[in-house]
């Protein structure tokens, strides 16, 4: 793979309309083709049998488990409601037709 131009560090700030001097577009340029070049050192490892992970501590879910319980009835919930119509909240109109 090719590095980082200080011309594509240029360019992609001008797309994300960021202006950098001279000098801080010369180190972003030394930075972002170092981080290039260690992530091409990355794709040398032979990874064939490293058992892949989504987080590298070995954590549990510390939910939970989702259980349908009873909760409020359709009453209950609407007791309290200013309005209701149909069997459910009537709330104002945010949008006009």
């Amino acid at each position: 793979m090719a590095g980082i131009s200080k011309e594509d560090v240029l360019h992609v700030a001008h797309l994300a309309r960021l202006t950098f001097s001279d000098e801080e577009a010369e180190q972003f340029t030394k930075d972002l083709g170092n981080i290039i070049q260690f992530a091409e050192q990355l794709n040398e490892l032979d990874t064939d049998h490293v058992q892949e992970t989504t987080h590298v501590l070995d954590m549990k879910n510390v939910l939970r488990e989702d259980h349908a319980r009873d909760w409020l009835t359709r009453e209950e919930a609407l007791k309290n409601a200013p309005q209701q119509e149909n069997g459910q909240v009537k709330v104002p109109k945010v949008f006009e037709d």
